[in-house]
């Protein structure tokens, strides 16, 4: 079967090489219209734990307390005082015009919230003073709301120049009916196990739940755009700023699609550029994008094909997949020229035959161990990290097939190269590695032993915390926006805390005859659950809680049970009396102070806590495990007792699971790279010694992170298995020329000199296209594209040089090809 394939690649390729191009036109014609259904998935679950139980508990909180989508938007006149008639005209316009949108539920704002004044505690009704009635004194009402412990930090900034308008969309039942019921179903089969009916109706849940989440994002991106194109009419009168989690996720998609087409381009310019001064000839330029574009065409179309989104994390595909690409097609095209300055007279076809079948092998292992370096991601637990995984596997088996098939079929029917590449380069630097390789001798493994020590320290410091507003440049409209949030409205991020409130036996009789008609009708039993211990218990909670220094503004009942306190004459209010006001609370306050706070029926009640995001010293695992901690020590309360969730909590779970993913997933790449060294080599010794640059190559770049500050987070975890793969291309083509020589000359020092003067041009050509190519990354504005672009580089100039000087050095000191036939040849 071997033999059958070689011999229809050889006349297939060699021979027909139309039929081959045609075949792959054809195939990237029909991959590039699937390509139209290529997608970006930056959803805040795409960066979530699918199988992180406390995800399915989050979903289950945000239903009990019908916790909607919702988006705040800053709201900073410029020219005029807050609450002047032309601000408040301009409030009420946007609210019109946001109201008016079809997906749009409610907004909250200064106009809307209940101004109290004078009124007494038993006198709230529906027909409450708002901040657009006649007659009221509007600084008394600044005062008032800038003290009110519902509304200041969240509706108005505390001083009291800052508005707040909450824009809450309807709350999408299909979404919740698909989720819940592949929930249900998944929870069924992990337990007990399905029927086949059950198992056939989870693939269709599963699948219809996977397209219908398509269509929420693209509805959300759409009102997110719809609101920005709303503010944008108003910016000239009115500082606004966008906030809260659909924003960001929206953003993140921006980012990412904007860095994937401007940078882009900027990377094929500059490869390009890079390509031209190294080679200076067209064909040579022409040949390795002609293989990038079809082997990325025919991935994206897969992608489409596969309804396969590519997240945050997985953003980079295409630029690594330009790495592999060209690295493959360049190794052809320098060992064509190899044999086209050794070989002047043979016939063209000879040439490109023999330069095609040679590296065909070693090109095979770099693809194989490259695959195993992405493919260790699988192991990583993390949904959006294991599907960059795959993606990448996929990658490089198209681009090593496109290159074997696309670089010969066109390089046949190329006329024959006549370029006399026999004489030697004016720069050559891989000759200067060489040399300093032979004079720095074995003190060379003790520089690199230090450097691997000076990483493992760098490797010591690393942090896994990171925060969102990290993510984007401080001249960044969201950046400033987060920071205005941070600092005038309480933050924008937040998690959850949910107590189960301790049953608390309380005499409700408050000196009333029992025999007395209190009132209440049989409907209104739950009004007897607020009892006046119950309510300051929550109260004492919301105070511990906002009293943090580490959180911002504190949402919950608490806040009401402290507004109560103030328009009860700041006397505490009895249980009759908290039963009387749940009765007669009007149904808009009360679905927005008590619904989304208080669950009767759980007996629990909910905290919302807001997060500084840019608070430098934030430690968000910290802060959870002291709040949760804090709860159970302060009020008694057993662990089971209090629960805390939400966005940041989940995200935190990822990036605390990191560390224990990167220990794992570094330990099965290098495992399996070192097995298939062993059967590629065949030999232990030099197994081992290969691995060697490939380990420091990531310790150091896990080190650079270390000492430079830069987190451990979901995006960066994959740069060690990036630096790996990459190394390993490196080290497996240095290391089968190098074996393949030693055994004709018979020398170390002479073959690592002629290996330098040939593998070695195309490992650094292969090396500085790229590199040159990824340092426009460093200009883009999102913070995790630029690290890339700059990690990238640094981890391609690290593996080179450890494959052009620790790796010969190490060959040389262990005489790891046995003993030299030729000893003085070099002399």
């Amino acid at each position: 079967m071997r033999v059958f394939l070689a011999r229809l690649y050889r006349t297939l390729v060699f021979q027909r090489p139309l039929v081959v191009i045609a075949l792959l036109l054809l195939l990237t014609a029909g991959f590039a219209w699937y390509a139209q259904y290529f997608r970006l998935d930056v959803s805040a679950d795409s960066l979530l734990m699918e199988d992180d139980k406390e995800l399915e508990y989050s979903r289950e909180v945000n239903q009990r307390y019908g916790v909607r989508d919702a988006v705040t938007i800053a709201f900073t006149p410029r020219n005029v005082d807050l609450l002047s008639e032309q601000s408040l005209s301009i409030m009420a316009s946007i609210r019109d015009e946001l109201l008016a949108m079809e997906r749009v539920e409610s907004v909250d704002s200064l106009l809307n919230v209940p101004v109290f004044g004078d009124t007494p505690l038993t006198g709230i009704s529906e027909d409450y003073a708002t901040v657009t009635d006649e007659g009221l004194d509007r600084e008394a009402v600044r005062q008032e709301l800038m003290t009110n412990p519902v509304f200041s930090n969240a509706i108005i900034s505390p001083d009291g120049s800052t508005g707040a308008m909450l824009v809450s969309f309807y709350l999408d039942t299909r979404y919740i009916e698909l989720i819940n019921r592949r929930t249900e179903l998944s929870n069924k089969q992990r337990a007990e196990g399905l029927t086949d009916a059950e198992s056939a109706e989870l693939r269709q849940v599963s699948n219809k739940f996977d397209a219908y989440s398509v269509e929420a994002a693209e509805r959300r991106h759409q009102d997110i755009g719809q609101i920005r194109e709303i503010l944008a009419g108003y910016q000239d009168q009115v500082q606004l700023y966008l906030g809260g989690a659909p924003m960001i996720a929206d953003d993140l998609v921006t980012f990412v699609q904007s860095d994937l087409a401007t940078f882009s381009l900027g990377v094929f310019a500059f490869i390009v550029l890079a390509l031209g001064l190294i080679f200076k000839r067209l064909r040579w330029v022409f040949l390795p994008l002609a293989c990038c574009a079809i082997a990325g065409v025919i991935v994206v179309g897969i992608l489409g094909v596969m309804d396969w989104r590519v997240t945050v994390v997985s953003s980079n595909f295409m630029s690594l997949l330009l790495i592999i690409t060209i690295s493959l097609t360049v190794h052809l095209i320098v060992r064509y020229r190899e044999l086209r300055a050794t070989r002047r007279f043979s016939p063209h076809h000879r040439l490109l035959k023999h330069s095609v079948l040679v590296m065909f092998r070693p090109c095979l292992y770099t693809a194989l161990t490259t695959i195993v370096a992405f493919g260790s991601l699988v192991v990583s637990g993390i949904t959006p990290i294991i599907s960059f995984g795959w993606i990448m596997v996929m990658g490089v088996l198209t681009a090593l097939c496109v290159v074997f098939l696309l670089f010969p079929a066109m390089m046949s029917l190329l006329p024959k190269d006549v370029t006399d590449y026999s004489r030697p380069p004016k720069l050559n630097l891989t000759g200067a590695l060489a040399t300093l390789t032979e004079r720095s001798g074995n003190n060379l493994l003790w520089i690199y032993g230090l450097v691997f020590l000076v990483s493992a320290l760098g490797i010591s410091r690393l942090q896994v915390e990171n925060s969102f507003i990290a993510y984007f440049d401080k001249d960044t409209e969201i950046y400033q926006g987060m920071k205005l949030f941070d600092d005038k409205l309480g933050g924008t991020l937040s998690f959850d805390v949910l107590v189960s409130l301790p049953v608390i036996e309380d005499s409700f009789d408050d000196g009333f005859d029992d025999g007395f008609d209190d009132g209440f009708e049989e409907e209104d039993n739950d009004a007897y659950w607020f009892t006046a211990d119950k309510m300051n218990e929550i109260k004492r909670m919301h105070e511990y809680l906002d009293a943090h220094p580490q959180t911002g503004k504190v949402l919950s009942f608490g806040a009401v049970v402290q507004l109560a306190e103030e328009l009860n004459g700041n006397q505490p209010v009895d249980s009759f009396l908290w039963a009387l006001l749940y009765s007669m609370l009007p149904e808009t306050l009360r679905s927005t102070v008590l619904t989304p706070f208080l669950s009767v029926e759980h007996n629990e009640a909910r905290f919302n806590v807001r997060v500084i995001e840019s608070d430098p010293d934030l430690n968000r695992d910290q802060l959870i495990s002291d709040v949760k901690q804090g709860m159970q020590d302060e009020f008694g309360l057993a662990p089971q007792e209090v629960r805390v969730t939400g966005m940041l909590v989940l995200y935190n779970n990822v990036l605390q699971s990191l560390y224990q993913s990167q220990i794992l997933t570094l330990g099965v790449v290098l495992g399996a790279i070192m097995l298939m060294f062993l059967v590629l080599f065949r030999s232990l010794k030099i197994a081992a010694l290969c691995i060697i640059p490939n380990i420091i190559a990531a310790a150091l770049v896990l080190g650079i992170m270390g000492w430079m500050g830069i987190p451990l987070d979901i995006m960066t975890i994959t740069i060690a298995a990036i630096s790996i793969g990459i190394g390993v291309d490196n080290t497996i083509h240095y290391m089968h020329r190098f074996r393949r020589e030693f055994h004709r000359i018979g020398n170390y020092r002479q073959t690592m000199f002629y290996c330098h003067d040939s593998i070695a041009r195309a490992m650094y050509f292969t090396s500085m296209t790229i590199v040159a190519g990824f340092s426009i990354l460093v200009l883009s504005n999102f913070i995790p594209t630029m690290v890339f672009g700059l990690l990238t580089s640094i981890a391609m100039i690290v593996a080179l040089l450890g494959a052009l000087t620790l790796l010969p050095q190490l060959l040389i000191t262990f005489n790891a090809l046995g003993a030299e036939s030729h000893p003085d040849a070099a002399d």
